[in-house]
């Protein structure tokens, strides 16, 4: 044993007294395809809460974890939007299983990041009704926002939705649990795979949840989460070729850049309000903002007078 330390460990014997004991924080590792690999810059930070004490040691992400996950995400896609919407429906179901056998964790840790007990409890109650609200929605939303469309000639016109591809997700940064939930939820119930950047100041219920995903059925790669510095990871995010969408708030201060980063492989960028607990800010609307409308026109044979289709 190292001289040092046994003199730390043995001093409190000697003196008869107890040394005050250093708190071991928790070190929070990224998310990728379904591991929890450190980040490979090897840099990280310490979360504060507002009292500046530190909470939680948090990997600093860089751009070629953002390039890691996104290759991660489009690996797992085609097989998760392929699935049956039912089997979707259900692994989000069971998200909110875990999720409702964890209730302590959480809402520990949203108390770490400065939210008192009963808004705790209350924030982590609409996560959860939200996760099942979007499990219910699966096998329905494209029943629901698909058509039947009038033509002038012998066809069937049918206008369905399907998933956008990869879609970069940039937490808001307010939120530790709500507003996450609220922005991923809706983009993976219809098929997408997602890289997500996580609250550089509220970023401990991002990485749990992680741990909740990873125990639950949804495949490896289908949700990847990054934490870090969001203005280091915004622009690898937007500009990577391979991401088909962003999801951010409105509130971002680097909103102007990421719609102009994006507009090189012509991203779909959605913004958002950041008032995502009340129940207004949740619908189908936020599944389909994520979805391609895709027609098929089907040919109508006349036989002795008849219309039949083939």
């Amino acid at each position: 044993m190292d001289a040092r330390v046994a003199y730390m460990v043995w001093q409190p014997i000697l003196n008869n007294k107890v040394m005050k004991r250093i708190e071991v924080l928790k070190t929070y590792k990224i998310y990728i395809g379904g591991k929890f690999p450190r980040t490979e810059s090897g840099r990280f930070y310490k979360a504060l809460n507002t009292s500046g004490i530190p909470i939680a040691n948090i990997c600093k992400s860089s751009r070629k974890d953002i390039r890691n996950a996104v290759v991660a995400a489009r690996k797992s896609q085609g097989s998760w939007q392929e699935r049956t919407a039912f089997n979707r429906g259900q692994i989000l179901y069971r998200i909110a299983e875990i999720l409702e056998g964890r209730r302590s964790q959480f809402i520990e840790e949203l108390m770490l990041q400065d939210v008192s007990k009963k808004e705790a409890q209350i924030e982590l109650d609409d996560c959860i009704d939200r996760i099942v609200y979007y499990a219910g929605w699966c096998d329905k939303f494209n029943q629901v926002a698909s058509s039947v469309n009038p033509v002038s000639s012998s066809h069937f016109n049918f206008s369905s939705y399907e998933s956008t591809g990869v879609v970069g997700i940039i937490a808001p940064e307010s939120s530790s649990l709500i507003g996450l939930i609220s922005m991923l939820l809706p983009v993976i119930a219809g098929g997408n795979s997602v890289v997500l950047i996580a609250s550089e100041s509220k970023p401990l219920c991002a990485v749990t949840l992680a741990e909740v995903l990873n125990s639950s059925d949804v495949p490896a790669g289908v949700v990847n989460i990054l934490t870090g510095q969001v203005s280091e990871l915004w622009s690898p995010l937007s500009s990577h070729m391979d991401v088909n969408a962003i999801s951010v708030c409105s509130k971002s201060a680097y909103i102007k850049e990421i719609q102009l980063a994006s507009a090189e492989n012509l991203k779909r960028v959605r913004t958002y309000t950041d008032a995502w607990g009340v129940r207004e800010q949740q619908g189908i609307q936020y599944i389909t903002d994520f979805q391609e409308l895709k027609t098929t026109w089907h040919p109508i044979e006349n036989i002795g007078g008849s219309s039949s289709s083939y």
